[in-house]
């Protein structure tokens, strides 16, 4: 196994992206280092890829497409402004609230964050808000999509652990919540400090509120069938991905009536292209481990973490630190099929409760997109902002630290998480 990571860490430093990485260093090991038949890479790709589960994948990412498409977001945005657009910061708040909800919806951060910082950024430009701390609270907003569900992130952390994925996406849902307070404080705390700028605002009127809710109804109705199906029994996650993006076509094309059949091949072609991305990642990444699993590496890791401590917050300690240093340079989906098959024997030999732990993951790697150098939904918000990488991530601080804040509550208080799977009866 050491010459496996050795090449998975050389191949990726060159910049070998990390789809290659994995299926790279895994067939050199098997062809230099083992007397196994190259034939076993073929077949692991197939099994890893051969699941019910994973069909979920690319509906969930055409329903978001879909939603992205038929003017959700637009609505998402008018319902926030009635409902927040009249404290200090208005406009920031718009955006926190707005890319929360949407996130309840598309399951995709970076979509979300594109979407919104789109229809805001122009308005805040006119209004003379900083655009740097403007576009990282976007981009923290918009990565909560991977905490509250339907969660594409979620969908895999189930997968690879053999967990519920029902249970999975009601754990997010309290912990995404709580954070999205902790987002507006920051946001309310800079317009605060700010100029006259910040202080323009809307009145509230109850009429607008109740107008633009009916409006943004429909599409706040989808995450409460995805979920509500999954958890009631209705559908399996895979039926409820299908139901979704049924769903959305209602919506889009017959409510709303902003997309039309002939913009459907290009939404297809969009939502094709995306999910063939994370199968091949699955199916590289399968392989791998394969390896990792074949030579002991969670048995002999989980060894070498009890000569540290025994004590289960000193292990969360440690996963924490090694999975928020993992995501700043690492695509979520691929470190998740690497990563968690070795580290969840372990949090379940120190006895911790797997689906909590999986949503510890889910969290570190959601704050991993908006933390440099990849950070995905950061260089999306930056771009359509106009703004480097750089200038943005110096305006990351409180936003980020409001996000880690939440992360260790969620570490440490388990009943946080786990409190609607078990009132479902998923636990």
């Amino acid at each position: 196994m050491i010459f496996a990571f050795s090449a998975f860490l050389a191949f990726l430093l060159i910049g070998t992206p990390i789809v290659f990485v994995l299926g790279i260093a895994a067939t050199l090991t098997l062809l230099l280092t083992t007397d196994v038949p190259l034939t076993i890479v073929s077949q692991r790709i197939y099994d890893g890829l051969n699941s019910f589960t994973i069909m979920a994948i690319p509906f969930f990412v055409f329903a978001g497409a879909i939603m992205d498409a038929g003017g959700i977001s637009r609505r998402i945005v008018e319902f926030a402004t009635a409902l927040v657009g009249w404290v200090v910061g208005s406009l920031l708040m718009v955006s926190v609230v707005a890319a929360t909800g949407l996130a309840a919806i598309s399951g995709s951060g970076s979509a979300d964050v594109a979407a919104i910082s789109s229809i805001m950024q122009p308005e805040l430009r006119r209004r003379r808000y900083d655009i740097d701390f403007s576009a990282a609270v976007i981009a923290c907003a918009g990565s909560l999509a991977q905490v509250i569900p339907p969660s594409l992130m979620m969908v895999v952390v189930a997968l690879v652990s053999n967990l519920s994925v029902g249970a999975m996406f009601l754990a997010g849902v309290l912990p995404g919540l709580m954070t999205v307070p902790g987002l507006l404080v920051a946001a309310w705390l800079h317009a605060r400090r700010g100029g006259p700028q910040y202080r323009e605002v809307e009145p509230f009127t109850g009429a607008r509120l109740r107008r633009t809710f009916v409006r943004a109804l429909p599409a706040l109705g989808m995450p409460v069938i995805i979920i509500g199906g999954i958890v009631g029994g209705v559908f399996t996650p895979t039926e409820a991905a299908a139901v979704a993006v049924l769903y959305g076509l209602v919506i889009a094309m017959v409510i709303h009536r902003d997309l039309g059949v002939r913009d459907l091949p290009a939404l297809v072609l969009r939502a094709a292209a995306l999910s063939a991305a994370v199968m091949v990642i699955i199916g590289t990444a399968s392989i791998f481990g394969w390896l990792v699993a074949n030579a002991n590496v969670p048995a002999h890791l989980a060894a070498w973490i009890k000569t540290v401590s025994e004590q289960p917050w000193t292990y969360l300690l440690l996963i924490n630190v090694l999975l928020m240093a993992v995501g700043m340079f690492m695509e979520s989906i691929a470190a998740i099929l690497i990563l968690v098959p070795v580290l969840m024997p372990i949090a379940i030999d120190f006895g911790i409760e797997p689906v909590h732990f999986g949503l510890v993951v889910v969290m570190n790697f959601a704050i991993g997109m908006v933390t440099p150098p990849y950070g995905i939904t950061l260089f999306v918000a930056s771009s359509i902002a106009e703004r480097s990488i750089v200038q943005v991530s110096r305006r990351m601080f409180w936003p980020w630290l409001m996000m880690t804040a939440i992360l260790v509550l969620v570490t440490y208080v388990p009943d946080i998480p786990l409190f609607l799977p078990r009132l479902a009866g998923l636990l």
